[in-house]
C-alpha cells in the first residue's frame, strides 16, 4: 500500500474544499438533474455482479446506487460527509448494501489494485490537484481492471458556468487547474498516460427539463450549488460585482435553454488499466 499523505496545505485546501460542497445542497441538485448519468457511467464501465467496485468523490450515491444495483460490492468515496450520509439514506431506499468512507480522491485510503473497477462521475474532476487525483484512480485500481468517467466539458453549459464563476471564488487555490479540463479526452489521457488503455471515449449529452426560464435557472444554481454559493457570498457586499456576475451566468442560461430544455455535455471515457 503506496498511499501518500497530504501536506498541510493540501490538508488546509482540502478544508475549504469540504466546506464548499457542504454548501448549498448539492445532493438535492444531483438528484434532480444529475442522476442520468449514474446509469450511464455503470452501463459503460461494464460492470456487474462480484466486481469490486469503488466510486471516487461520489457524492450522494448517483453513480454508486447503480453500481450496487448490479450486484457489484461497491465502495462510496467522498470527502464531504454530509453527502456520504445522504448517500446512505438513498441506499436504503434502494435497498442495496454498500461501504462508506470519507477520502480525498489525492490521497485514497486503499491498496494498490484493490479494486476491479474505479468510477467517478462528476466527482474527481474537481479534486485541485488533477495529476494526483489521476495516479490515485490508477493506483487502486488492478492491472487489468477498469477506470470509468464522466466529467463536464469546457466547451458545455456546465463547463461554460464554471469558468464563469471561477474569478469570483475566494476558495479557488491559486495555480489549481479549470475542473472542465477534465472534460477533454486528451487531458484526460496525458493525465491516465501510457498505464492505461483507452476503450472508448465520448460526449454525451445530459438532457434537463426542469426550467421555464434563464432565471430559473440562474435561481436554482445560485441556491443550491456550492461554488455558485462561494462566488456569491465573495461579492455580497458589492452590488456592481453581483449585477455582472448575475447578468453573465443568466446570458449563458438563456444560451443553452431552448423551449424548456438544456443539454448538458460531459465526456465519458473508459479505459482498461494495463
Amino acid at each position: 500500500m503506496t498511499v501518500d499523505t497530504l501536506s498541510a496545505a493540501e490538508q488546509t485546501a482540502a478544508s475549504l474544499h469540504r466546506a464548499m460542497w457542504a454548501m448549498g445542497d448539492y445532493a438535492l441538485m444531483a438528484e434532480q438533474v444529475m442522476a442520468p448519468i449514474g446509469p450511464a457511467l455503470v452501463s459503460a464501465s461494464g460492470i456487474g455482479a462480484g466486481d469490486r467496485v469503488l466510486d471516487v468523490a461520489a457524492g450522494s450515491g448517483n453513480i454508486s446506487i447503480p453500481a450496487a444495483l448490479t450486484g457489484a460490492t461497491v465502495v462510496s468515496t467522498d470527502l464531504t460527509p454530509q453527502l456520504l450520509q445522504r448517500s446512505q439514506l438513498r441506499a436504503r431506499d434502494h435497498d442495496v448494501t454498500m461501504a462508506w468512507r470519507e477520502a480525498d480522491a489525492q490521497a485514497l485510503p486503499f491498496a494498490d489494485g484493490e479494486f476491479d473497477a474505479v468510477l467517478s462521475g462528476i466527482g474527481v474532476m474537481f479534486a485541485p490537484n488533477h495529476q494526483r487525483a489521476a495516479d490515485e484512480l490508477v493506483r487502486v485500481c488492478r492491472p487489468g481492471g477498469t477506470i470509468a468517467l464522466a466529467n463536464w466539458t469546457p466547451e458545455g453549459f456546465f463547463g461554460r458556468m464554471l469558468a464563469a464563476i471561477r474569478p469570483y471564488r475566494p476558495t479557488q487555490v491559486p495555480g489549481v487547474p479549470p475542473a472542465a479540463l477534465w472534460g477533454r479526452d486528451d487531458y484526460v489521457g496525458n493525465l491516465l498516460g501510457g498505464r492505461v488503455s483507452v476503450i472508448r471515449a465520448g460526449r454525451w449529452m445530459l438532457r434537463v427539463d426542469r426550467f421555464d426560464s434563464a432565471h430559473a435557472v440562474h435561481g436554482y444554481f445560485k441556491n443550491h450549488y456550492g461554488p455558485t454559493i462561494d462566488a456569491y457570498r465573495a461579492i455580497g457586499d458589492n452590488p456592481a460585482l453581483v449585477a455582472a456576475l448575475d447578468a453573465e451566468l443568466i446570458d449563458l442560461a438563456d444560451r443553452h435553454l431552448s423551449a424548456g430544455v438544456m443539454e448538458w455535455e460531459y465526456l465519458l471515457v473508459v479505459a482498461r488499466k494495463r
